[in-house]
């Protein structure tokens, strides 16, 4: 079992820009502590501000009510009684002691020996033994130590190995290691030091934090650290979803992680930091179970055959099949699936098709925009196109009005005119009214016009415009869909402009509408 401690609310809100408000740092350490079920929280440094400390003391008071006190942890400084008065005043019992775990940093930073740093280690040491709080220890920079100073490593924890330590942590604290290093010096550490516990703090410059906690957990550590969406410093710490993933999958140990709560938490956390997670982040972004391609969505259909153990399931997700332009006949089977829809053969194709077309115009169809597509799809198979219109032009400058020349092929005969109007739409159906007055055909009254974007639609989602008309006593309604408003509308209006050609107009009947 492999304890793990959360640093997010620490380390974390080292990120630039990220500061957790008191009520948001208990949220998150509920969350933590309660959903997620993580060992431990880091929760604050000591000593750094008014607000920390009521933070701090906010969260101690919910900890200690709820009997998570002991999991809540706050970074302490070598200072005699200043930092572990703090932290008892703030109502937390276990100070992360930052010593210096290289002989460069005790050397001018501390301008001390090695000596004088163990001397003020162990005075800490008693002032914490009776104030009764538990100590675990940072060895700052240790990773440089034991690059550099090996021998310093040794002589500060062959004099500390005996005191009232529980935990001795090593941090490569400005993310320098590499896989092969960190399984060598974590070996090291483990042969000499067998009945100590290890725990590894990964940073991630070099984008190795979680590989090297993999080799750490491989050597024998009996904790890592991780954070929140792999907030951190410069570039953050090892991610803890990542981190989860490969200590079940590839280390092939346990946790008391609850996986399926890990996005839940990411999202909260990502919404309180205002850290966008990136789409394709392993485990928690947006797009990481989102097939594409169709011949993916063919072989999970037959055998998935393209499921990695990556299930979504696992982290409180779903796998999606992505609608675009390089969709198959069989991303779109597993979105009409999901939805209930069943189509035949000549539909499925027909919807496949728009599908693509639409997919030319923006990056990803959603699955809630589908929908929309199969109705405008249904609803279009039946027209016959004696109207059409072959190119139009549209124009929109700033202090005038909007222009639009409008070219149609009416009955196999070419019309053009330009028209201006209130808005662009507006413009387009004067041009067309002009050619509609030229050929002496009658036109529709425009009743009401619906713009509809599908559920969870952004700013570059399919729009559905609903437009109502009355023609010779008789109203109905038509839709366009496209990516664009105005088209969308376009479209609804040669449709509308097609049914009165046929007289085959459907009527609404208002004396059935509930």
């Amino acid at each position: 079992m492999i304890e793990i401690m959360d640093t997010t609310l620490r380390d974390g809100e080292q990120t630039s820009t990220v500061s957790f408000a008191p009520q948001e740092k208990l949220s998150i350490a509920r969350l933590l502590l309660e959903e997620l079920c993580v060992d431990r929280i880091e929760i604050a440094s000591a000593r750094v501000s008014e607000g920390e400390y009521e933070s701090v003391k906010k969260v101690a008071q919910w900890a200690k009510k709820n009997g998570h006190i002991h999991q809540v942890e706050v970074l302490g400084f070598v200072d005699g009684r200043t930092s572990l008065e703090w932290i008892s005043n703030a109502g937390c019992v276990v100070i992360n002691l930052l010593c210096k775990g290289s002989l460069k940093h005790c050397t001018y930073q501390l301008k001390k020996k090695p000596e004088e740093h163990v001397a003020d280690i162990k005075q800490v040491l008693a002032n914490a033994r009776e104030m009764n709080i538990t100590v675990n220890i940072y060895l700052e920079d240790w990773s440089n130590g034991m690059r550099e100073s090996e021998e310093y490593v040794y002589y500060i924890v062959d004099t500390l190995r005996t005191e009232s330590i529980v935990r001795f942590m090593l941090p490569d604290t400005l993310g320098i290691l590499n896989p092969d290093e960190t399984r060598l010096f974590c070996d090291k550490m483990i042969a000499r030091y067998p009945e100590l516990h290890f725990d590894f703090h990964a940073h991630n410059d070099y984008d190795l934090a979680v590989a090297n906690v993999f080799e750490a957990v491989k050597a024998g550590v009996k904790g890592v650290h991780v954070t929140v969406n792999g907030l951190g410093e410069r570039a953050g710490n090892a991610p803890l979803s990542s981190v989860l993933a490969v200590l079940h999958d590839h280390a092939q140990v346990k946790t008391n992680i609850h996986e399926e709560k890990v996005n839940a938490v990411s999202k909260v956390v990502e919404t309180y930091s205002g850290i966008r997670i990136p789409p394709n982040k392993p485990v928690i972004g947006e797009n990481v179970f989102t097939q594409v391609a169709g011949i993916h969505a063919d072989g999970d259909n037959k055998k998935n055959l393209y499921f990695n153990d990556l299930l979504p399931e696992r982290f409180g997700r779903l796998r999606q099949y992505a609608l675009g332009k390089t969709s198959g006949k069989a991303n779109i089977l597993k979105n009409l699936q999901q939805l209930g829809i069943e189509l035949d053969d000549v539909m499925m194709q027909k919807v496949t098709q728009r599908v693509i077309e639409l997919g030319d115009k923006k990056e990803l169809i959603s699955l809630e925009e589908l929908p929309y597509i199969v109705s405008d799809v249904l609803n279009s198979s039946q027209e016959e196109q004696n109207i059409q219109i072959l190119n139009y032009s549209l124009s929109v400058t700033y202090g005038l009005r909007p222009m639009a020349s409008v070219k149609m092929l009416i009955n196999g005969h070419e019309f053009e005119q330009s028209a201006s109007g209130d808005g662009q739409f507006n413009a387009v159906s004067k041009a067309m009214w002009k050619i509609y007055k030229k050929l002496e055909k009658p036109t529709p009254e425009l009743v009401d016009y619906v713009v509809v974007i599908p559920p969870g639609g952004q700013t570059n989602a399919i729009v559905q415009t609903i437009i109502t008309w009355r023609f010779e006593g008789k109203t109905f309604k038509t839709r366009g869909l496209h990516g664009d408003q105005t088209v969308a509308a376009i479209k609804a209006t040669m449709k509308m402009l097609n049914i009165i050609e046929t007289g085959n107009i459907p009527v609404i009947n208002y004396a059935q509408l509930p």
